[in-house]
């Protein structure tokens, strides 16, 4: 089981080790290839956009071809993917670079979360997910922290290299794995690509994964204009951002520790209610401006990560509470709507110029007040495990 949990918390960290490890490097690409931050963020921006769409892709494929094909396949698209970003010698030929990649990042995230439903069940899935947030909150701590050394000893190609090389260990080790799929699905793709229609007409889980994804979108507004505001207007070295933005990932890691000791006692659906106000106040905070830069950012952000940290592994074992059956196209569904809501929270930051910080505190304000309440009447209505 530990071998297991060690191979899903990689599998769901594509995504930020995708990301974050060149965070450090858009400012000297902005300056290096003289373009706008808007246009950077494409790099950004349009990797979590392909990398949604391939969600809806893998999820079908892995129900009725079983979980590694697909996933192997993936895994081997990203790893080409990323040598092709360090080969780039434009910031378009990024770009397309990095949709490659992405296309091969989700297969990562979808099969992953299908296969702990495969293997594990009720609260058992539920504290292995946790375990998994604990692990996986390593890999923003740590990706910009490696980006920064890349930089500071070689140049930023070689950050992607890395990130192939990391492909390659995921590669072996799904290798290595037993199929978890015990009986695959014997219908057809367009078939199977119409189960999505009876997974969104679910309104349990519909409700559960639309409040989990909106709560998400504070802090990938954050990671969008991380840099921006720790380099450029608060004056951060790349170091000094790799360490701030690092915390945050530890607040993260602290608010899922938290939540598999208290996984025991408390049901899943009231740490869901707690993270989300943590969210709400995270975002007051910010907008307060209580504390001088670069803490203005990092103490409020802090409290909105912890509250991500206790609330997304309790949410997302309760969206795949609700389902029986699909599992496959309920897990890509799920993570979808989380990365492309948090996509388009990318893309808005990108054109709020100067006031970036105030935007994240008031998006994580209204949204975290908002799914607070609705929240409260939609958990009353959940499929859930009692605390053991």
């Amino acid at each position: 089981m530990i071998r297991f949990t060690l191979l899903l918390a990689v599998l769901s960290a594509f995504p930020p080790l995708a990301t974050d490890m060149y965070l450090p490097a858009l400012p000297r690409l902005q300056a290096l290839w003289q373009q706008a931050p808007a246009v950077l963020n494409l790099t950004l921006v349009l990797f979590f956009v392909v990398y949604c769409i391939s969600l809806l892709i893998y999820g079908p494929l892995s129900d009725r071809f079983g979980r590694k094909p697909p996933l192997m396949t993936g895994i081997a698209i990203y790893i080409l993917g990323s040598f092709l970003c360090g080969a780039s010698h434009s910031v378009y030929m990024l770009i397309g670079a990095r949709v490659i990649q992405a296309f091969g990042a989700g297969s990562a995230s979808a099969i992953s979360m299908a296969m702990t439903k495969d293997r594990l069940a009720g609260k058992e899935r539920e504290r292995i997910m946790g375990y998994v947030s604990v692990i996986m909150a390593i890999a923003p701590m740590a990706a910009p922290m490696v980006g920064s050394l890349v930089l500071k000893y070689s140049s930023w190609e070689w950050i992607f290299v890395v990130q192939a090389l990391l492909g390659m260990v995921a590669l072996v080790g799904v290798a290595l794995t037993p199929e978890t799929l015990a009986a695959p699905i014997q219908v057809s793709i367009p078939r199977l690509a119409g189960n999505y229609l009876s997974t969104l007409s679910n309104k349990r889980f519909v409700g559960v994964t639309a409040c989990t994804s909106l709560a998400g979108m504070p802090l990938f507004a954050f990671i969008a204009a991380s840099a921006t505001i720790y380099i450029g207007h608060f004056g951060l070295g790349e170091t000094r951002f790799s360490l701030f933005f690092g915390g945050n990932a530890l607040s993260f890691m602290a608010g899922s520790m938290v939540c598999t000791r208290l996984t025991r006692c408390l049901r899943s659906s009231t740490l869901v209610a707690a993270g989300f106000v943590g969210i709400a106040l995270g975002g007051g905070l910010m907008l307060l401006q209580l504390f001088p830069a670069p803490w203005a950012l990092a103490l409020p952000m802090g409290v909105i990560t912890f509250s991500l940290g206790l609330s997304r592994p309790p949410s997302n074992s309760l969206a795949l509470e609700q389902v029986q059956v699909h599992v496959g196209a309920a897990s890509s569904v799920l993570i979808f709507i989380y990365f492309i809501l948090g996509a388009l929270s990318m893309a808005l930051v990108s054109f709020t110029g100067d006031h970036q910080l105030t935007f994240i505190g008031a998006l994580a304000l209204a949204l975290g007040s908002v799914i607070s309440l609705v929240w409260f009447r939609l958990r009353s209505h959940l499929d859930e495990p009692e605390p053991s």
